[in-house]
């Protein structure tokens, strides 16, 4: 049974894609403003059909435009944040080759770089620009995805977007912890991460199909106090400081136990 599902899951994502492409293509052309309403409503579909529960503890910023500053676990993640939030991802430029899903990234405006130092500073000017938009950015700083239960140094780089924001007031950049803290109603363990965490060079569509045969995944969104560059000497402190109340988050979310 858990196969026919899985096939059944992969043939209901196919044509949910399908089908909003032409209408994402019509908004993107005759209404602009409303750009991210769809892909919003997309991933809250794809979570549903991924069995994907979302949970959130403190305030979204609402402040337009804002960096949302994430660590990053899984391809799960964007269904997961583009469920909660309005805005566009920085991504790998591999994504931009993929089936369907590829296509569908660059639709919601998605910034793809390759995690280069080099590149980075190359596609500032685009990210930049989305925030002049007053477009929201959602930035994974680790530049790869992580095991779910450590998180990797932050890149200072990606940071600069902070510093050379040329906005009326200093942009706002609020840390968010993104955790998977359960599977079928259990504290998530190394063992059960595994189904979730996409790391190292395992191809996705393989990671995809492991996961579809596993249970229900609790996801978790901890929005922590905002910030401006304003609060620090450099980008590098913030990169710091950011890593560390994420990394908190996620050991909170993990073992169960709220904010301070």
């Amino acid at each position: 049974m858990t196969i026919i599902r899985s096939f059944f899951v992969v043939l209901i994502a196919l044509l949910w894609t399908v089908a909003l492409i032409p209408l994402q293509l019509f908004i993107l052309q005759f209404l602009p403003k409303k750009r991210y309403l769809l892909p919003q409503i997309y991933h809250n579909g794809i979570c549903r059909l991924l069995r994907v529960r979302v949970i959130t503890h403190g305030i979204p910023s609402t402040d337009k435009p804002t960096l949302f500053v994430l660590n990053h676990i899984s391809w799960l993640d964007i269904p997961v944040v583009g469920k909660t939030m309005k805005g566009s991802f920085v991504a790998r430029t591999e994504v931009e080759d993929y089936p369907l899903f590829g296509t569908f990234s660059r639709l919601q405006q998605t910034i793809f770089i390759a995690q280069t130092r080099p590149s980075v500073k190359t596609h500032k000017d685009d990210m930049q620009l989305h925030l002049q938009q007053g477009d929201s950015i959602f930035l994974f700083p680790e530049g790869t995805s992580s095991n779910g239960i450590i998180i990797q140094k932050f890149k200072s780089t990606y940071f600069a977007l902070a510093e050379q924001y040329e906005g009326d007031t200093p942009l706002t950049v609020q840390p968010v912890t993104l955790a998977y803290s359960q599977m079928d109603n259990l504290m998530m363990t190394r063992g059960t991460m595994i189904a979730v965490a996409w790391v190292g060079n395992e191809p996705l569509l393989g990671h995809i199909w492991n996961f579809l045969k596993t249970g229900s995944v609790t996801a978790e969104l901890r929005f922590h106090a905002p910030i401006t560059i304003k609060e620090y000497e450099s980008r590098k402190k913030m990169a710091i400081d950011c890593q560390l109340t994420i990394t908190k988050g996620l050991s909170r979310a993990l073992t169960d136990r709220p904010e301070l």
